[in-house]
C-alpha cells in the first residue's frame, strides 16, 4: 500500500501537528484501520446493563422509607458482575437516590433490596421464593429466566449480550418497566 505524500506545513509552529499526522498516517497505513479499543468483558457488559436498567423502572412510592434512602442492588451468584457494578454505581444517583450494591450469599436475606441480579451460580427458585410479594426487580442470567420468575433476563444474541423482559412478572411485583426499556428488549412477555 502506497502512503500519500505529505508535505510539512509552511509555518514552524505546525511541525508538531504535522509529525503527529504523519505518525497516524503510518500507523493507519501499516494496520489498515485505527487501533481497536479493548473489548468489555461479559461481567462488565452485564453490570452496565444493570446500571442502565435502574433509570427505566418505577417502584411504588411506599417502597422507600425516606427521600434519601438508597436504591439497593443485590448481586447473587456472580462475583465478577458485583465487582464490575461497584465502581460504575459508586457516585451515581438514580431517581434522585444514591445507589448501593450488595454481594449476596445463598443465606442472605432480601430485606431492603430494590433490584436482585441472580447470576448463573445462584438458584433462581430459592431467591424468587424469598421475594414473593416484594417490589424487587429480578434480573436473571439463566436459560428460561423469565419463566422462572425473572422480570429481565440476559440472553446471548449473535455473540452479544441482550435482554428479554416480562411485563407480567413486573406487574405482579408492582413495578412498571419503562417503554424505552421495552423497545430495546429482544423479547417482551405481556400479561
Amino acid at each position: 500500500m502506497r502512503l500519500p505524500t505529505l508535505r510539512p506545513p509552511a509555518r514552524r509552529t505546525g511541525w508538531a501537528a504535522w509529525l503527529a499526522g504523519m505518525a497516524l498516517a503510518l500507523l493507519l497505513g501499516a494496520t489498515g484501520h485505527a487501533p481497536a479499543q479493548p473489548m468489555a468483558t461479559e461481567p462488565e457488559v452485564k453490570a452496565a446493563y444493570l446500571q442502565k436498567f435502574l433509570a427505566y423502572v418505577e417502584w411504588p412510592a411506599a417502597t422507600f422509607t425516606d427521600p434519601e434512602a438508597p436504591l439497593v442492588v443485590g448481586v447473587a451468584g456472580d462475583p465478577a458482575v458485583h465487582a464490575a457494578l461497584q465502581p460504575i454505581t459508586a457516585a451515581r444517583r438514580e431517581h434522585g437516590r444514591p445507589v448501593e450494591v450488595r454481594r449476596l450469599g445463598e443465606s442472605d436475606g432480601v430485606e431492603g433490596l430494590h433490584v436482585l441480579f441472580i447470576g448463573r451460580a445462584a438458584n433462581p427458585a430459592r431467591w424468587n421464593a424469598r421475594l414473593q410479594g416484594r417490589p424487587v426487580l429480578v434480573v436473571t442470567d439463566h436459560a428460561r429466566g423469565l419463566e422462572g420468575g425473572g422480570m429481565l433476563n440476559f440472553v446471548p444474541v449473535d455473540g452479544r449480550i441482550r435482554f428479554e423482559a416480562s411485563l407480567a412478572q413486573a406487574q405482579l411485583a408492582g413495578l412498571r418497566l419503562g417503554a424505552r426499556l421495552l423497545t430495546v428488549a429482544e423479547r417482551v412477555v405481556t400479561p
